[in-house]
């Protein structure tokens, strides 16, 4: 057990430092499809006052997001500094980052924020959750760049950031990679085409990295390269600057989460970092791949979405689909090196036919390019902020300015029509623990639905994300197997599940266990898978 926790933070460790660089039921008829609804936005605050450089959903149902203090004043002011001195309105204070929040924690029953220390810089950082629900971030800039930070969420509003005393062995801002890989993705001419590539754990144990164009499957145990997979069709690159971005599609219980399929979507034109740094700003790229990275046949599928993106963020959905958000249709990472912000979100369905997968959802009003992150919260909204291709804040004068706007996405599954086949009330049982449930081991779930259940009832865990730069590292979903569902009186449903197998298929720690009824969720609660 031991020796698997150990492995287990590895793995975490790993991906956070390479990202610095149901089973069906039949009960009756279905709820029916989601027709053309296209969702709606909702403005929940005016100011967050910080930019949401970087985010994270807690276990506590809140979420974490901060931003560089490299950037000075940021738009929360505090009256004293952290070390108890007093900020006055000397030109001296005013200019201080130390008199400014620059990580704030969100509520999001209050719809209310929070300040949070920061002692040192994490720009352009990494994070991952680790089995207790303590959120560990790594880097940074200057002061910060071998930091190590972590943040433990709790319920009475004390907890705060807090630093390790040991830090990494090396700058966040190195040359010193010693993976070849790395290497030879680089592009020296372009900004590097490779920074921040996409990491995705397969359910084997081994670490799937691209980067640019390329890929592999990577033994972290023993530093060695397992197989080399073919290069994704087409020019232009993936990765930061060039920042399109990646999921691990849902892991399912039907095939023993044996199947591991990986879609990559957008990115920049060849050239175009150097090319925007010039004032000229080239179309992103409009298409996806997607490659089965199990088994011994690999190919890249390539499909397009509706139009140019990148700077996207890609989130797994309750239902399984995939949400595409935030971004610009030209252009390139970099402060100002983008234009045409997308302001609409594409769905993608993963099992539709060739050709309807993707559709167009409501648009924005407001613009989240470089520096915006987006997050899916418990009731089945996405939480959007952030945005600023300024190394300041600022509100005038600029094309796109600082933005510190919080919105909330509702997808076409949260309309009123479908209310009647929502899923409510889930409450999770465990049989011999109160913190959670081992490996391969069953627990149960009690859930009210006012009318029959659909055709398909459907129980997913889910792995929020830590969210920067267009990656969403750590996400993950698993549909669960279910081995019974019944319905009692008055409405209520009670299920049998099983949780996942071993910690390579689910690493241990919080997920948001949902029920999904005819493609309807409910609200999420928190399940922690864990070691025997």
């Amino acid at each position: 057990m031991a020796r698997e926790e150990t492995l287990l933070l590895v793995i975490k460790f790993t991906i956070t430092t390479l990202f610095l660089l149901l089973h069906c039921v039949g009960f009756g008829v279905a709820a029916g499809s989601l027709g053309g609804g296209k969702g709606r936005w909702q403005l929940l605050l005016n100011n967050t006052g910080v930019v949401a450089m970087h985010m994270a959903l807690t276990h506590h149902n809140t979420v974490i997001m901060f931003d560089q203090t490299g950037a000075g004043r940021s738009g929360y002011r505090l009256r004293r500094r952290y070390n108890g001195t007093r900020c006055k309105a000397t030109h001296a204070d005013l200019d201080d980052w130390s008199c400014y929040a620059h990580s704030v924690e969100y509520n999001i029953s209050g719809n209310s924020i929070r300040p949070l220390r920061l002692d040192t810089d994490p720009w352009c950082s990494s994070g991952a959750f680790l089995s207790n629900g303590t959120l560990l971030q790594t880097g940074g800039y200057g002061s910060g760049s071998r930091k190590i930070r972590y943040f433990k969420p709790c319920q009475n509003s004390r907890c705060d950031w807090k630093q390790y005393k040991r830090a990494l062995h090396d700058k966040r801002w190195d040359k010193s990679i010693n993976l070849p890989f790395l290497h030879h993705t680089n592009d020296r001419k372009s900004g590097g085409n490779n920074l921040y590539p996409f990491l995705h754990l397969a359910s084997d144990g081994n670490l799937f990295i691209f980067a640019n164009r390329d890929s592999i499957l990577f033994n972290y145990r023993y530093n060695r390269v397992v197989k080399t997979f073919p290069q994704i069709p087409g020019d232009g690159s993936r990765n930061y600057p060039s920042s399109g971005s990646s999921v691990i599609l849902p892991l399912d219980h039907t095939n023993k989460f044996q199947k591991v399929e990986v879609m990559v979507c957008g990115g920049a034109a060849s050239g175009a970092y150097r090319a925007a740094e010039q004032g000229r700003f080239l179309n992103g790229l409009s298409s996806c791949g997607r490659m089965v990275i199990s088994g011994n046949r690999h190919k890249w599928n390539m499909e397009y979405m509706p139009g140019p993106r990148l700077l996207n963020n890609m989130l797994i959905l309750p239902t399984g689909h995939i949400l595409i958000i935030n971004g610009a249709k030209r252009g390139s990472a970099g402060y100002n090196n983008a234009a045409t912000p997308s302001l609409e979100p594409y769905l993608y369905k993963p099992k539709q036919i060739l050709g309807r997968r993707f559709s167009v959802l409501r648009a924005t009003k407001i613009a989240r390019m470089y520096h915006s992150s987006a997050t899916v919260l418990p009731d089945g909204r996405v939480l959007v902020a952030g945005g600023n291709p300024n190394n300041k804040y600022t509100f005038k004068n600029v094309t796109y300015p600082t933005e510190l706007r919080l919105q909330a996405f509702l997808p076409p599954y949260m309309d009123e029509q479908y209310h009647s086949h929502r899923p409510g009330n889930l409450s999770i049982s465990y049989k011999n623990s109160s913190d959670g449930v081992a490996y391969g081991k069953e627990f149960s779930v009690q859930f009210w639905l006012g009318k029959r259940p659909s055709n398909v009832v459907e129980f997913t865990a889910y792995s929020p994300p830590f969210t920067t730069h267009a990656v969403s590292m750590n996400q993950r979903m698993l549909k669960l197997r279910s081995t019974s569902l019944v319905r009692a009186k008055d409405g209520w449903m009670s299920a049998k599940l099983e949780a996942p197998p071993s910690p390579n298929v689910a690493p241990p720690g919080y997920y948001m266990l949902t029920v999904v009824n005819g493609g309807i969720p409910g609200i999420s609660q928190w399940v922690k898978f864990k070691h025997a």
